[in-house]
Formats: structure tokens, C-alpha cells, sequence
């Protein structure tokens, strides 16, 4: 091969090159260095374990001391009480063999 020729070919392959190179030229290196406050970041707590609470207890009622009732037999007003019932005064003639009807002597 002769001189020009591979002069031009060593030509055109540098020029190749250049224009490759050219690309990575253009490449920046960027170095930053950011000091500040970082994000709040949210860390969910601990779970608390306590223990049951107690039982619940129902007391009873203290027993209730009353007097007992006070029973009269006889006639209050117009009724006459036997400790069962009530009875009006002619029901009771009327049981009692009076008749339904009374004397207002007492007899």
C-alpha cells in the first residue's frame, strides 16, 4: 500500500474517533454533597401487653332486719280481717250463719 493511502485511512479513522469523542466530551461528572434535615420518618410504637383485669364480684345484699308486721284480727271500719282475707260485714253474716243480715244490738 502506498504512504498516501494509509495516511488518509490513519486520517479518516482519527477523524472517527474525534467525532466519537466528541459525545463523551459532552459528559459532565457531578459531585454533590446535600447536608440538611432528613424526612420525618414514622417507626409505629411498641405493643403494650397488660394483664386482664380482675374479675368482677358481685356481693349479695346485706339481709334487711324489719319488724313483722303487726296482724290484729277484727273488724277495722266496716271490714272484718279472719288473718287470710278481708270480708265485708254482710259477706261475713252471710258465711257465719247470720243470714246476710245483722242486728245492731251485736247479735
Amino acid at each position: 500500500m502506498n504512504n498516501k493511502l494509509k495516511t488518509s485511512i490513519f486520517a479518516g479513522a482519527i477523524a472517527i474517533g474525534a467525532l466519537g469523542m466528541s459525545g463523551a466530551a459532552m459528559a459532565q461528572v457531578r459531585v454533590g454533597i446535600n447536608v440538611g434535615i432528613p424526612a420525618p420518618v414514622y417507626v409505629a410504637p411498641q405493643p403494650v401487653y397488660a394483664p386482664p383485669p380482675p374479675p368482677v364480684v358481685y356481693a349479695s345484699p346485706p339481709p334487711v332486719y324489719a319488724a313483722a308486721p303487726v296482724v290484729v284480727i277484727g273488724w277495722h271500719g266496716d271490714r272484718y280481717w279472719d288473718g287470710r282475707r278481708y270480708w265485708n260485714r254482710d259477706d261475713w253474716y252471710r258465711y257465719h250463719g247470720h243470714g246476710g243480715h245483722y242486728d245492731h244490738r251485736g247479735y
